[in-house]
This record gives structure tokens, sequence and C-alpha cells, in this order.
């Protein structure tokens, strides 16, 4: 019985995460695609130019609602109700702090901010209009970036999926209304993207208003020790969401001097792409997350273990149904997004979809690691695993594959990259298996 029980929340967790990632990770997509018809080149550039302070708000919003949300899964594992409670008041605090530093920013250094990321001319005032919304919205990023993992995280995944997927779906629609019927640019773009979090977040709400939460304000004051804690656990989140905006900097720069724009054209497929996949394998690990850390809190090391390998099972088949799917059908794939039918983009992009798309079981490992590490208050591996796959393994493998094998050497690079974390994780496992939950803090 228990057996089954772990497998089926197990299911439960990931199927509802994996759908509710999915969702979340059209945010973007939405105003790509809406922008790229209304607004045409200039749009794009200038959404492409903002992106990374987006990425930068929601990291950190990631940051503190994982940190926070996994150490209160331990504190429920351990029967410790009031600590919970003030896991969670803490984190409504750094919350606060980070929000209000945001909306200041939006205020009065836009411009600056603008001129910083490289936007002049034409697309000035729109990037200065995307990044000033986005700030001005950081509270709405952010408090839904933490109720989602605090909701999830308090037995209530299915209304997380429903939060996130009612989020997208507002955005989608608001982007069509906003840019073409009610003709409002690239303010309506971002003003849809701004909306989404605000009606995800009044989804959330009910788990209060149906008495179903188990955390609560308490209260205290702001603790050090809880904010240390909160940070540390949610430092690989934050690092993966601003790593991914340096490492498309880096790819656009490398392929530009070997295709220019149509190879960067080429490579804009497989982001849009990879951004899904990973947000499957990020909604596995999310899933896994509350049940393993509330295992890991309790003392049960044997779930917790089952836990892991119910994960690593799931990432494998997923990995292996995408890389099928994108090597049988890579051409339609890439005629989708080759509306002009270019030729040339058609066969850069068939081939870096093979070879770039050979990382996927190595990606979705590396993620149920660091996920896995951290769910367990094992920080430092899950720090390094982030840190080596998104910026000190995958930047000087692009740069040096690219330089004896041109394009196919840059799309290698992500799945040489991959293997190399993977071989580091899977040491790093090896080394801890037989460890007793709470014995190590590394």
């Amino acid at each position: 019985m228990k057996k089954t029980s772990c497998l089926g929340e197990f299911m439960r967790y990931t199927s509802l995460n994996v759908l509710g990632m999915i969702g979340l990770s059209c945010y973007i997509l939405a105003d790509t695609f809406f922008i790229a018809r209304g607004l045409g080149s200039d749009g794009l550039a200038a959404l492409n130019i903002a992106i990374p302070v987006y990425s930068f708000v929601h990291g950190c919003g990631m940051m503190l609602g994982m940190g926070g949300a996994t150490k209160y899964s331990i504190f429920r594992g351990q029967k410790m109700e009031q600590e919970g409670n003030r896991i969670f008041t803490n984190t409504a605090y750094l919350v606060g702090i980070f929000a209000l530093i945001f909306v200041l920013m939006g205020l009065g250094f836009s411009g600056n901010i603008t001129s910083l990321l490289g936007a002049d001319g034409e697309i000035f005032e729109m990037t200065k209009t995307y990044l000033m919304v986005v700030l001005l919205f950081a509270p709405a990023f952010m408090t839904n970036d933490f109720l989602l993992c605090f909701v999830r995280n308090d037995g209530n995944p299915g209304l997380a999926m429903t939060a996130m997927l009612t989020g997208s779906f507002a955005n989608i629609i608001l982007d069509y209304v906003f840019i073409f019927p009610m003709k409002m640019g690239i303010f309506g773009a971002v003003f849809a993207t701004g909306l989404a979090p605000v009606i995800s977040v009044g989804v959330l709400s009910k788990h209060w208003i149906s008495r179903k939460n188990n955390f609560h304000f308490s209260p205290a004051k702001p603790d050090i020790r809880l904010t240390g804690t909160t940070f540390s656990l949610g430092i690989p989140s934050f690092i993966s969401e601003l790593a991914s905006g340096i490492v498309i900097i880096v790819f656009n720069f490398i392929i530009l001097g070997i295709r220019g724009n149509l190879g960067v054209a080429a490579y804009g497929v497989l982001t849009n792409i990879s951004l899904v996949v990973t947000s499957m394998f990020t909604g596995i690990a999310q899933g896994m997350q509350p049940i393993a850390s509330r295992s890991y809190g309790s003392g049960d090391a044997e779930n917790t273990g089952k836990i892991f390998r119910y994960a690593v099972i799931a990432l494998l088949g997923t990995a292996a149904v995408i890389y099928g799917i994108v090597f049988l059908f890579a051409s339609p794939i890439t005629s989708v997004f080759n509306s002009e039918n270019d030729m040339q983009l058609q066969k850069i992009a068939e081939e870096g979809l093979k070879l770039y798309f050979l990382a996927v079981p190595f990606v979705g490992f590396n993620i149920v690691s660091a996920m896995f590490f951290t769910s367990t208050e094992r920080a430092l591996p899950a720090q390094m695993i982030s840190v080596l796959r998104g910026l000190v393994v995958i930047i000087p493998a692009a740069f040096i594959l690219s330089a004896v094998f041109e394009m196919q050497g840059v799309w290698l690079s992500y799945p040489v990259t991959e293997g190399i974390v993977t071989i580091f994780a899977v040491c790093v496992l090896l080394k801890s298996a037989g460890r007793k939950p709470g014995t190590e803090k590394a």
C-alpha cells in the first residue's frame, strides 16, 4: 500500500506540474508570436533586448519561492508547523523587499537600463516601455512564483496547475485583444503579460477561501537564518533563469560569425522548442520536490530514494519520446517556424534539431538531480550543477567546438555540456548513496 500510495502521489504531482509548466512556458512565446505579427522586426528586437529583465525578475521569484517552499516541506515532514509558518512569513517579507526594489528601478531607471542593454534608435522607446512595465508588475510576477511553490508544496498541485494554465491562456487572449483590436502596440503585449500573474494569483486565492491551507502568516520579524536557507536552496532556480539568457547571447554571437542572421533564425527555432522541452523536465522535478522533501524531513530514506528513482524513469521515458519526435519530424517542425520557406534555414534548423536535442536525457537528469539535492538540503551540489551547465561548461564548449566544427560544433556543445554535468551529478549521487537524511547539509 505504501509503495502504491507513493507512486500514485508522484504521478499526480508530476503530471499536474508538467502541464502547468508547459502553460507557464507560453508566457513569452505568446508575446513573441503576437509582437512578430503585429509589430514586425522592430517589436521583436525590442522584446529580445528586454527579455533578460523579465528573466531576472522571474528568477528572483523562483529563487525565493522554491527555496522557501522546499524548507516548508521539510518542516511539514518533521511536524514543525510553527516553523513552517515562519518560513512562509519570512519568504513573504523577502518577496516584498525584492518587488519594491524592482518597482523603484522601473520608476527611476528604466531609461538607463534600456541604454545599458544596447537599445537605441527606433526600438529604444519600445524597449523602455516593455522593460518598465515588467518592472512595475514585478510584485505580481514574484507573488505568483512564491504562491505557486507554496500552494503546490501544501498538497494542492491541481490548483497550482490550474493557476498556471489560466494565467497563460489569459495572456494569449489579452495579447491578441490589446495588440490587434485595441492597437495598443508593445504596451498592450507587456500589459497582457503583466496581468497574467495577477489572474493566476486570483486563482490561487481559492487555497485560502476553501480553508485548505496549512501555512499562515505568523507575527515574526525577518529572520537572517531563514533568509540564508531560502537563498541557499533557491539559488539553483535563479541561476537557471539567469544563465539561459546569457547562453542565448553567447550562442547568438558565435552563430552570427558563422552563418549570420540566417543561423540566428535557425537557433531561434531550437530555443523556442527547447523552452517547452525544458519545462517538461522542470515539471517532473518540481512534482518530485514536495514529496521528496517531506519524506526527507520525516527521516524516510527509503521513500526519498523511491521518489528519485520514479523521477529518473519518468524523465528517461519523456526524453525518448521527445527525441523520437524531433528526429522523425524535424522537417515539419522546422516548417512551422519557416513561413518564408527558406531552404537554407530549413537545412540548418533540421540538422540542429537532430544534434542539439541529443542532450534531452542529460538535460532531464541534471534538472531532476539538482532539484533532488535541493529537496534533501544539499544546496552545494545543486548549485554546482546549475552553474556548470548554465555557465562554466557550456560557454567554453560552444567556443571550442564551433571553432573546430562550425555550426555542428555549436549544436553539439549543448549535449556535450549536459553529458559532462551528468557525469558529475552521478558521481555525487553515488558518493552520497546510503546517507541518512539530515546527516549532511552540503
